[in-house]
């Protein structure tokens, strides 16, 4: 889906939208905190982006990891095609017609994710997804926590979806700590055997 979703972004009309949403789903950041994010807020050294204001009134760090760090640069890069007037905008992702940040995007988003069959998908369902790619991953619900900014554990735990493939892992974690004592010494059977 995500594979999808980015080529459906690579066609999109708004020139913008490309890297938006890559940011929405490599930060978990929501969205109008990445439509207001301003080059200010960048700490390249500490490689961390402030957001001054979140939706609990507090600012937040976010780490700018590698794939963050690579999105930026192309930005940048895009934006020193356009005119003058939106070329110097304080804004990281400007409307490069205006040089001001999107009032909304979800005129180019609904098409993009129609485009990727994905019609009902959310743009908050991204940081769902950053979440729950962390999770998978082995990190620590308290290192989701802090970086999706959450002050309860129990936010985090509805934003974390373990996989299959994580929990089967976590299952068979215990087998292998066991080694054959508790587990019949036969071969295992096929599944369709079963």
């Amino acid at each position: 889906e995500a594979h999808r979703l980015y080529g459906a972004l690579q066609d999109s009309e708004s020139k913008m939208l490309r890297f938006i949403i890559p940011m929405l789903i490599l930060t978990g950041a929501r969205k109008r905190e990445v439509l207001n994010a301003s080059w200010a807020d960048l700490d390249m050294e500490k490689r961390r982006w402030r957001i001054p204001i979140t939706k609990s009134g507090k600012a937040r760090h976010v780490p700018l990891s590698d794939g963050v760090l690579n999105l930026l640069a192309a930005v940048q890069a895009e934006q020193a095609q356009w005119p003058a007037a939106c070329k110097n905008s304080p804004w990281i992702f400007p409307n490069p017609d205006t040089g001001k940040p999107y009032v909304q995007i979800f005129c180019s988003w609904d098409t993009a994710r129609k485009r990727a069959g994905l019609p009902d998908v959310r743009i908050h369902d991204l940081r769902h997804s950053f979440a729950s790619f962390l999770i998978n991953a082995g990190r620590s619900i308290y290192e989701v926590q802090t970086i999706l900014g959450h002050t309860q554990i129990k936010t985090t735990q509805r934003y974390s979806h373990l996989s299959q493939e994580t929990l089967l892992a976590a299952a068979n974690s215990a087998v292998d700590a066991l080694g054959v004592a508790f587990g019949p010494t036969l071969a295992l059977a096929a599944p369709d055997a079963i």
